[in-house]
């Protein structure tokens, strides 16, 4: 008798569970009157600068469109909820906690993590679950080579991160009297998915002007120094220094370059924003060229936040320990406002509608244009060049959205 009540006792524990697990995805889909959105995204290890600033975008437009009466959906007006995850910046965690946000929690409306390196281990998690995710971090132009149907990236691919900055030193070196294929270009890159693609563009570029490669170099996987390179950059004496190492990659290049007192030129270098390299090294990188994403200076605007200028201002009133808005938050920012478009358009949270809404997405915003190819990357929206001047971020190139020009050679103090 008691084997029989000890049986029945698991099985109604059992059915308690299923219910609360379904339940759990129910609310976690959508909650009442709140739409709950997914990430993995980096809190800790060595992407978590820049983890947190994709965070911090998401959140910003989460709270305005809630203060503004949400997104309405079948008549009924929804406020967005995000429920996040620390990949601690590991690609086989970032899968792992994917999986769990689409099948324990029921999420289905993801947003990406940070690094094209996260979002290739996410990307085929949501694609097996046929989970819509709208990513802002992932450039990496082979993510868009895969046939994925559900993923959609707001940012520009990242083979055209630094190849500005072959165009810009060919345009000064005739503007000097030399040829193009006379200089020498000097490059660094670390050895993830990203980095390899901004060096496969800068590559290409380089081919294109005829220049020379004189130094071609990987970092070492820490990003805690690159004094091997620096220190043949000092003996061969190249034109230009191209470097892409993320946040970390950043702030060890800037660091050491001082310190080593290494005058080159010109010097590329992405990531200057989220690694701070003006507040921590001053004017020592004055003449730095930073590639970006989006710049407070542009003529983009929008409805829900305005200008560029008045998302600037917004976000640094929102998180007073910025002094510049990096691009990733702001291209953050504008993957939620293509959620919002998609759940209005469709008028539904069904995710096959909400992914054929996603495909038709062509919209303008503070950060860009917003239009997705069939591969799923924007093809709307340009990168820019900024140059550091008297420590302000100033746009140089593309000469049509310039704002300053540029400062060659670069005269750091």
């Amino acid at each position: 008798m008691r084997k029989s009540i000890k049986i029945v006792l698991r099985a109604l524990i059992g059915i308690g569970a299923l219910s609360l697990m379904v339940a759990g995805a129910a609310q976690a889909r959508v909650d009442g009157d709140t739409i709950i959105l997914g990430s993995a995204i980096s809190l800790t290890g060595k992407y978590s600068t820049n983890g947190i600033h994709a965070k911090n975008g998401y959140e910003l437009t989460v709270k305005k469109i809630n203060e503004a009466g949400g997104v309405k959906v079948g008549g009924k007006s929804y406020k967005i909820k995000i429920v996040y995850y620390d990949d601690e910046s590991t690609p086989a965690r970032g899968a792992q906690l994917a999986e769990r946000l689409i099948k324990q929690d029921g999420v289905k409306f993801m947003l990406g993590p940070y690094s094209s390196g996260l979002t290739k281990a996410v990307a085929p998690v949501t694609e097996k679950y046929k989970i819509p995710m709208v990513e802002a971090e992932g450039a990496s132009r082979s993510l868009f080579t895969q046939g994925y149907k559900y993923l959609f990236a707001v940012l520009s691919t990242s083979e055209q991160y630094l190849s500005s900055s072959i165009a810009l030193a060919a345009e000064i070196a005739k503007k000097n009297g030399r040829k193009p294929q006379d200089l020498k270009v000097a490059m660094a890159f670390e050895n993830d998915p990203f980095s390899l693609d901004v060096r496969a563009g800068v590559a290409d570029d380089i081919s294109k002007y005829g220049m020379k490669i004189v130094i071609d170099d990987k970092l070492p996987r820490d990003l805690s120094d690159m004094s091997a390179t620096l220190t043949k950059v000092r003996a061969l004496k190249p034109d230009l220094l191209v470097i892409s190492g993320h946040s970390k990659g950043a702030a060890t290049a800037a660091r050491q370059i001082k310190e080593m007192k290494i005058n080159v030129p010109m010097i590329a270098i992405t990531h200057c924003e989220s690694a701070k390299v003006i507040d921590k090294f001053g004017p020592s990188v004055n003449g730095f060229l930073c590639p970006t994403q989006w710049s407070e200076t542009l003529s983009y605007r929008d409805n829900f936040f305005g200008t560029a200028a008045a998302y600037d201002k917004l976000f640094k009133a929102t998180y007073s320990n910025y002094k510049n808005v990096p691009y990733q938050s702001a291209q953050a920012s504008a993957a939620v406002m293509v959620w919002i478009d998609a759940f209005e358009r469709a008028d539904s949270f069904d995710t096959e509608k909400l992914r054929d809404a996603l495909a038709d997405t062509n919209m303008q915003t503070f950060y860009g244009g917003i239009k997705f190819s069939e591969a799923g990357n924007n093809t709307a929206k340009p990168m820019v060049l900024r140059q550091i001047q008297d420590g302000k971020f100033n746009v140089v190139a593309p000469s049509k959205w310039a704002s300053h020009p540029v400062e060659w050679p670069r005269k750091p103090q």
